[in-house]
């Protein structure tokens, strides 16, 4: 897989990784075809599992590199981390202030962000688009930072990132397409409603691909700032959501300690 990617741009690298994550997201929301529901108890198995996902590949493909590449640019390291850590966390901030959602299993009068008269079903979407963009942009930066040559920023850690987003973003396009068809929303809807969230990750992908391309000197802090923009995600909306059952806490916390080690594998073993 490595030396098929190599021949290509690192834009089209990022282009063709974060179609695959795409495509993971329309085949959890293809199981829609198949059930109306998934039980609650593996659902939020399967967030919590995509959590962990989010918290490995946010040190281990993120912020591990992206301080080392500041050490290895002549940046002072801490303050590169902490400076673009923050500053995607407070991006995701302002961008769930703004942009109008609703997290699964709410009232409809319990909708975040301006106030809107949309329906339902587009706020469920715009909620697991929140999520997709970070994840995007996190993996085109990581195709850009190998084009950088330095040593902290590999094609396989970039692979093994769009590996581990792809697995966590089944979940998320179930967690769209199954509460539509359990309100009575068709197959076909309810489908491409679920799938439609991903789209943000091949578009959001390309652009960090080609922002870091043309200004390189900023890769640390691109690195990190991805890196604090999940981790906004995961513990502003993913835990959370995962735990909503009491009865399912301990479940739900195998699960994230499951994915975190299958993202650090994943990391580590191509990285």
């Amino acid at each position: 897989m490595i030396d098929l990617l190599q021949q290509y741009s690192p834009i089209t690298q990022a282009l063709m990784a974060t179609l695959f994550t795409w495509g993971v997201t329309a085949a959890g929301a293809a199981l829609v075809f198949f059930t109306n529901t998934v039980k609650p108890k593996l659902m939020d198995a399967m967030l919590g599992f995509a959590a962990g996902v989010m918290i490995a590949a946010s040190f281990w493909s993120l912020l591990a590199p992206g301080i080392e590449m500041a050490e290895q640019l002549g940046h002072i390291p801490w303050l590169t981390a902490a400076i673009g850590f923050m500053g995607g966390g407070l991006f995701m901030r302002l961008t769930d202030r703004l942009l109008p959602h609703l997290h699964l299993g709410l009232d409809t009068a319990q909708t975040e962000g301006i106030k809107t008269s949309w329906q339902r079903s587009t706020l469920l979407v715009l909620a697991i688009t929140l999520h997709n963009i970070p994840e995007g942009l996190a993996v085109g930066v990581a195709f850009g930072a190998v084009a950088a040559n330095l040593s902290s920023a590999t094609l396989g850690g970039a692979i093994a990132l769009a590996i581990g987003i792809g697995l966590q973003n089944f979940p998320e396009g179930a967690a769209v397409s199954l509460p539509l068809r359990r309100e009575g929303m068709g197959r076909t809807k309810s489908f491409f409603m679920g799938q439609a969230s991903g789209v943000v990750e091949p578009i959001a992908g390309v652009l960090g691909a080609a922002f870091v391309l043309h200004m390189q000197d900023i890769l640390p802090y691109a690195l990190c700032f991805a890196a604090g923009a999940m981790i906004f995600v995961v513990v502003e909306e993913l835990i959370p959501e995962s735990q909503r059952n009491e009865a399912n806490i301990d479940l739900v916390t195998m699960a994230t300690m499951v994915g975190f080690s299958v993202m650090m594998i994943l990391d580590v073993a191509l990285g």
